[in-house]
């Protein structure tokens, strides 16, 4: 098989698809002590606040849909969270139930207005809005079912499929946490979905719970608030309850907290890579400390992958927990070597093949005084193409470095992900087309070494975790 590292412009990274947020907030009362239906823009802004929280998820659109009561309004457009939305357009977003979405397309799909979300679909009268992070891996049936029945699509995202099935089967069975189910039960693949109307929120996740997906509480009892990350609830009050369940459907509104196992639960399969990546270190994913998972792998990786060196440098932001626990567990020095460019989004224009050369520089940059004439074991959190191991690890030999070991805190990449994660085809993947000692010679280290999935199974939870999706490092799908 060949290997074509640089044949498309793709990240040389695993990339997070995108993240929800909703919120329920109690109507307030008016000065006078009546009931404010009107409630102010309150939920828009707190569901900005918690996609600014979750921005690292998806940095290609940001949306906003609000409900009033009476009906739902959408806003969305392309670029960053603080780009679409100002405290005038939030504010213009009426509503005491809100929810939102950033996004990150995956390879197959591109950064336009049309594909942004939430997407909206019609019961009758009444409007739904609804947010997914996730892939569907049997779109093109429910699509061609969809169009067959005279459902108007306007893009080409799962995403909106999943929001106009809902929305057929609903008038067909009469309620929608009918309906809901009913499209659960059609659904194939990996989705954590929120949906608002215009009095209720909806919260509900794939019977495989693939995508992450937490409920909180407001205090005062105030409201709810449902994330993609447990981070998202801290940056607006709310106090982490539990993770929606697999298969679950949790509505919320003036009647209370609703729940509804409306699938039977299949095979626990929770993303082992949030723990590695994609998640913020200071959110919790069943119940386990994404910051102390990443501590816990560094510490294993020393004991599995020990090698004589002078300093441990971390990659930032993901690789610097994994060096601390390093450099604990081996009793070599952490240092702070590599300095990263906090301005450089994932989405930075690559128009022309020298630029993507020079990329790297504009995100990380050695610091020679501390580098040269020094061993270095550096960590970092994955390799999936090599490219950008290849050119960190030429920085640091420019810098002066005498040695370069890196260490690396998870397996092996060897296969795609069809769940909402941005990776490509097995030629692409580097570790799937060369051995470790080819890998290394690649690259230019002078030793290479993953965790083992043992190891990293052992650092996100061990026994107690009722199950991972490792589908990337051992080809076993769960769907």
């Amino acid at each position: 098989m060949e290997y074509r590292s640089e044949s498309r412009r793709l990240p040389d990274r695993m990339e997070e698809e995108c993240g929800v947020f909703g919120v329920w907030t109690q109507p307030s009362a008016s000065s006078d002590g009546t009931d404010r239906r009107d409630r102010s823009s309150d939920a828009a802004h707190m569901v900005a606040y918690g996609l600014q929280a979750l921005q690292h998820r998806g940095q290609e659109s940001a949306g906003i849909a609000v409900g009033d009561g009476e009906t739902v309004t959408v806003a969305k457009d392309l670029g960053l969270v603080t780009q679409v939305f100002n405290d005038s357009s939030l504010s213009a977003l009426q509503g005491h139930v809100a929810i939102g979405h950033v996004r990150y397309s995956t390879s197959g799909s591109k950064a336009v207005w049309e594909a942004a979300q939430p997407h909206m679909s019609a019961i009758d009268n009444e409007l739904i809005a609804l947010a997914h992070n996730g892939t569907l891996t049997n779109t093109n049936s429910m699509r061609a079912r969809l169009v067959g029945e005279g459902v108007q699509l306007f893009s080409a995202t799962d995403s909106e499929v999943a929001a106009k099935l809902i929305g057929m089967v609903t008038r067909q069975t009469g309620h929608l946490r009918d309906g809901i189910a009913a499209a659960m039960r059609e659904m194939r693949g990996a989705y954590a979905m929120v949906l608002c109307t215009s009095k209720s929120l909806y919260a509900f996740r794939d019977p495989n719970a693939i995508r992450p997906l937490c409920i909180g509480k407001l205090p005062d009892d105030r409201g709810w608030v449902v994330s993609s990350e447990s981070c998202g609830l801290d940056i607006v009050g709310a106090t982490y309850e539990r993770d929606i369940a697999p298969g679950e459907i949790v509505r919320i509104n003036a009647e209370g907290v609703v729940s509804e196992q409306a699938l039977e639960p299949g095979r626990h399969a929770s993303c082992i890579f949030e723990y590695v990546y994609f998640a913020r270190p200071d959110s919790v994913i069943d119940g386990q400390s994404v910051y102390q998972a990443r501590r816990n792998t560094g510490r294993i990786l020393a004991r599995e992958s020990a090698v004589e060196a002078d300093l441990v440098l971390g990659v930032p932001d993901s690789g610097v927990p994994a060096a601390l626990g390093y450099a604990a567990e081996s009793g070599i020095e952490y240092t702070d070597g590599i300095v990263k460019n906090r301005y450089v989004g994932r989405t930075f224009i690559q128009p022309t093949q020298e630029l993507r050369q020079l990329g790297i520089r504009l995100k990380l940059n050695p610091l020679p005084s501390v580098i040269r004439g020094n061993r270095l074991i550096v960590i970092d959190d994955s390799i999936v193409r090599g490219n950008t191991s290849k050119k960190l690890v030429q920085m640091l030999r420019d810098a002066g470095a005498k040695e370069v070991h890196l260490r690396i805190t998870s397996p092996e990449v060897m296969w795609p992900c069809y769940y909402g994660i941005d990776t490509d085809t097995r030629d692409q993947l580097i570790a799937a087309n060369m051995t470790l000692a080819e890998m290394n010679e690649w690259i230019g280290s002078d030793s290479l070494a993953f965790l083992s999935l043992e190891g990293l199974r052992e650092a996100v939870g061990g026994v107690r975790h009722p199950g991972f999706c490792e589908a990337c490092f051992t080809g076993d799908y769960p769907v």
